[in-house]
């Protein structure tokens, strides 16, 4: 009787229990496919944040480095310094590139002087020329007065009033008048001729003069180059020179940072279909323990980086393994300028780009 009342009452308990796990083996089954298209980003867990880890902070680093050679005479500055746009930093021995300066300014003088001799020399021809001017009239009217003489004479002697001596005479002083016209007038074309010289020359005086003004400015600009300037506001980094070094154009003294910074995000080809320009990134920087940053898209590659690279991949070999290409975004960084400058050109940064959200 007792067992009869047992095995009713135990029946329920089964059913109840078989009910409730069935429920935790189908919230269990819905829990690891949930959990699959989050790990997928599969809807309803598609997001609208693309991701990468392979961003860095990029400045414009400039390397400093001298336009001529000689011996560092003063470094004006230490290591990590802040230097202001003009600065002087450092000082090559101007001795020699002075010595030039002074070698060109003499050189230049004396082109001067030859030009303004050439001045001289052209009034002194044009002054000839119209002295050869007046030789020829004295000598055109010396011509005239002979022959007037000698149609007289030609007359006298015709009915014997006069000499054929003094008949010959008058003939040999026409010809001589002809002859000191003709004489004249060749010397007025030489000086006309030595004129145009005296113009033609001066072109290349004047030739000469612009050739050694541009030696000077050229050995005074090398002057100039003795000393090595700042370019603009930064921060320097370490002087790779001490006093007394010999430097050649082209020695890698220091180099400057200035405060403009931004950052690189290396994108995979496969999360740029939505990326566009103004989108807003948010960014967190390891060195700074994950301190988070703002700033939105500025820019997009117009290449894969692997386009930019001096050797290019020779997919035509056969051994292909398909690789997603990354392709550089520049993001520019928002905020005040006290957090900016915290940034380090080089530093890692962690990106998230949100593509969901209109650019701006």
């Amino acid at each position: 009787m007792s067992q009869q009342d047992a095995t009713p009452a135990q029946t329920p308990e089964r059913n109840n229990l078989r009910v409730v796990s069935f429920f935790a083996a189908a919230a269990i089954g819905i829990l690891g496919v949930l959990i699959i298209l989050y790990a997928w980003k599969l809807p309803p867990f598609t997001r609208n944040v693309e991701f990468t880890d392979n961003a860095y902070v990029r400045g414009m680093t400039t390397f400093i480095s001298p336009q001529v050679n000689g011996y560092i005479t003063a470094v004006n500055v230490q290591d990590f310094a802040v230097v202001k746009k003009g600065d002087v930093l450092m000082t090559i021995d101007d001795r020699i590139y002075s010595q030039r300066v002074h070698q060109a300014q003499a050189t230049l003088a004396m082109r001067e002087a030859a030009l303004a001799n050439n001045i001289q020399q052209r009034r002194s021809a044009e002054a000839t020329i119209a002295q050869n001017k007046a030789t020829l009239l004295n000598a055109q009217a010396q011509y005239k007065r002979n022959q007037a003489d000698l149609r007289r004479v030609q007359e006298l002697a015709s009915d014997g009033s006069l000499s054929v001596r003094e008949r010959d005479a008058a003939l040999a002083s026409a010809a001589q008048g002809s002859a000191g016209v003709e004489q004249a007038r060749a010397q007025l074309d030489v000086s006309r001729q030595n004129l145009q010289s005296v113009i033609v020359n001066r072109a290349a005086l004047e030739a000469d003069v612009e050739n050694a003004k541009a030696a000077l400015e050229l050995a005074q600009i090398d002057l100039q180059n003795t000393r090595i300037i700042a370019p603009r506001d930064g921060q320097l980094g370490q002087i790779a020179v001490r006093l007394g070094a010999y430097v050649t154009a082209g020695t890698h003294l220091t180099s400057l940072v200035p405060p403009q910074n931004w950052v690189i995000a290396n994108i995979k080809e496969t999360q740029l279909a939505n990326l566009r320009i103004g989108q807003p990134v948010t960014f967190s920087v390891d060195a700074l323990h994950g301190e988070k940053f703002q700033g939105r898209v500025q820019s997009i590659s117009p290449a894969t980086g692997v386009e930019f690279s001096a050797i290019t991949p020779d997919n035509a070999t056969g051994n292909f393994v398909k690789i997603a290409q990354r392709i550089p975004v520049r993001i520019e960084v928002l905020g005040d300028n006290e957090q900016r400058q915290r940034l380090r050109p080089g530093m890692s940064v962690q990106v998230h780009i949100n593509t969901g959200e209109e650019a701006e």
